[in-house]
Parts: structure tokens; C-alpha cells; sequence
């Protein structure tokens, strides 16, 4: 360590410790001379860390009695960084804690705040409003993350317990070469022992991890990501969805919710050369497909499947006939049998 603060914190590390420290077993421990251990103590004591001298043949320096955990030295940024990732985190599914963890790990960080800067922060999040994810999204147990991840920087095979998208449960032994975070979403992808082939398993569909013995070796230039963005994208779903699109790929991309399909640039369908584009996507149900298209408030011509045209019209009908609804009643017969 050569920056003084790194060894003002590391002084604080020891004395944390416990005990009384002479200030020549400091100075050698940080290297540094008796007169620098001296300067550093008063530095601590600046920043309301109770340092203690204690004077005699065994003096040196201690923390005072029933000292835990000093204020963290955080600049505004950082304290609002650590809080804000906090909830961020745990609304996109990021974090693998209940909502009970994070709200109590974000009040210990508040506690230990500088009393301004806590009540700073404190103002922010009563004045501050979030909207809801629209979708409630699994997350994982943080064992299950935290034995993978151990799993593979030791690179050693992990047993896990999984239940596929079937609700079919099996035993099997994974070499896990990486974790990814994609769409609120964690995965692990390594290669499964029983097929011998690469596979992509979802962390909250495993419900125990057990490190193996054995190592394995990954792969020379494996990019996790990669590997998981294209098994997803092979993943068998019920409907394959295609939709021409009035307007250039940027403005369609615009108003489509993030990573809900694909854009392609087309040949217009007309004379006017209008630019058009093809939407794809993959859906186990069209129910929800309707209002997707309303959404972008662009033309559209439904390429497949043909069901889906059946499934627009009567979304429209419905909507139509809430919007000249005057009553529960009526808005409730129009909308029909859920």
C-alpha cells in the first residue's frame, strides 16, 4: 500500500481487531515509522473512529469499548450508488435476496451514514416513486448463487437439483463456466455431464447446489454471454410470431418493450416507399401480443400465425366496446367472459 489512505484504513483493519497495539508493531506492520502510526490515529479520531493511547510500558493504541462499525466514507455519489443499487437490483431480479434482506441491508447502510448525508438520502427515497416492473420475476437463492460462483472460479464441478420449463425434476453435474444476468434473469452455462454438451440452466429453477470433487478446464476464449444469448434464442416456444411494421427500424425498436423480439428492415409492401419493418418474436401465449402492436401506434399487417389476426380483432372489439361503455356493467359485458 502506498497511498496514506490505504494505510489509514488498513491501521483501522488491525485495531478492529481487538487489543492493544504498540505503536512499533504498527509502524511495522504498515510499514511506515512511529511518528506516520501517530498521524494516522489522528486521523481516525477526525473521522469520530474512537482511537484510544494508552500510555505505559505495554501502551500503544486500541479502539475505545464497545466499538462495532465506524460511519462509512462515502462520498454523496457512492452512498447513493449502493442505495439505489440496492433497489434497482431487487426490482430487476438482480439480486438474489427477499425484499426483507434488502430493505434491511439498506438500513444498515443508512445507519452507518454521516447524519446529513443519511438524512440527505433519506429525503430522496420518501420523495421518490417507482414504477412498477410489470412482471413479477423469479430470483434465485443466494446459496444456489453463491456455490455456483464458488464453483466456478475453483472451476470444480457442481451437482444440481433443477426442474426444467416441463416441471420435470432431475439430478445432474455441471460444469459451470459462467453465470450471466440477461432480462432480470440469472444462468449458469457450462457443459452437463449426463449429454456431454454445452447446456444453459436457470438459477431459480435450482433448488440445491453441491461443490463435487474434481476440477475441469474451460474452454480458450468461452464468452458466457454469448453462449446464453444463443441458447435462449433456440429455445423451442409454442408461436412464432411475425408482424410487418410501418417505420424505420429505429423508430419501431423505440416503442417495442426492450428485448421483447427482433427488428429486420423489409421491402415495402406498397407503392409509397414507406419504410417497413418485420418484427419477430417468440410467445408461449398471444393473449398479450394486442396490445404490444396498439402500443407502437405504427400500421401493421400480420404475417403469422393467421390465429393471431382472430386474436387482434377481438382485442380491438373489446376495447371498443369498453370505450363506449357508461357503466361497470357495461364495460364488464363488453369486455366478455376472462
Amino acid at each position: 500500500m502506498t497511498r496514506p489512505t490505504a494505510r489509514v484504513l488498513a491501521l483501522l483493519e488491525i485495531l478492529q481487531a481487538g487489543g492493544t497495539h504498540t505503536a512499533s508493531d504498527l509502524a511495522e506492520r504498515l510499514g511506515v515509522d512511529e511518528r506516520t502510526v501517530r498521524r494516522y490515529a489522528d486521523h481516525l479520531l477526525d473521522l469520530e473512529v474512537p482511537v484510544e493511547s494508552v500510555r505505559g510500558r505495554y501502551g500503544g493504541y486500541r479502539l475505545a469499548p464497545g466499538f462495532r462499525m465506524p460511519p462509512l466514507m462515502l462520498t454523496d455519489e457512492e452512498a447513493l450508488a449502493v442505495l439505489l443499487g440496492l433497489v434497482a437490483g431487487r426490482r430487476a431480479g438482480l439480486v438474489s435476496t427477499s425484499r426483507e434482506a434488502a430493505e434491511t441491508a439498506a438500513a444498515k447502510v443508512r445507519r452507518v451514514l454521516p447524519k446529513a448525508l443519511a438524512s440527505r438520502l433519506g429525503a430522496l427515497f420518501a420523495t421518490t416513486d417507482f414504477t412498477s416492473p410489470g412482471r413479477e420475476v423469479p430470483t434465485p437463492e443466494a446459496a444456489v448463487m453463491l456455490r455456483l460462483a464458488e464453483a466456478t472460479r475453483q472451476q470444480q464441478p457442481a451437482v444440481i437439483s433443477y426442474t426444467d420449463r416441463t416441471g420435470r425434476r432431475s439430478e445432474r453435474t455441471v460444469h459451470p463456466y459462467g453465470l450471466v444476468a440477461h432480462s432480470g434473469r440469472w444462468y449458469v452455462t457450462g457443459t452437463d455431464s449426463a449429454s456431454r454438451e454445452l447446456r444453459t440452466f436457470r438459477l431459480d429453477r435450482i433448488a440445491q447446489v453441491r461443490i463435487a470433487h474434481g476440477t475441469f478446464a474451460v474452454p480458450e476464449g468461452f464468452q458466457p454471454a454469448d453462449v446464453v444469448l444463443t441458447s435462449l434464442a433456440a429455445t423451442p416456444w409454442r408461436h412464432e410470431v411475425a408482424v410487418a411494421v410501418q417505420g424505420t427500424a429505429d423508430e419501431v425498436r423505440a416503442r417495442l418493450p426492450r428485448g421483447i423480439g427482433g427488428i429486420v428492415s423489409i421491402e415495402p409492401d406498397v407503392g409509397d416507399g414507406a419504410d417497413w419493418v418485420l418484427v419477430r418474436l417468440r410467445a408461449e401465449r398471444l393473449d398479450w401480443v394486442p396490445g404490444v402492436l396498439a402500443g407502437l401506434a405504427l400500421p401493421f399487417v400480420v404475417r403469422e400465425p393467421a390465429q393471431l389476426r382472430d386474436i387482434v380483432r377481438a382485442w380491438t372489439d373489446r376495447i371498443a366496446g369498453c370505450a363506449a361503455a357508461t357503466s361497470p356493467q357495461e364495460a364488464i359485458a363488453a369486455w366478455g367472459p376472462r
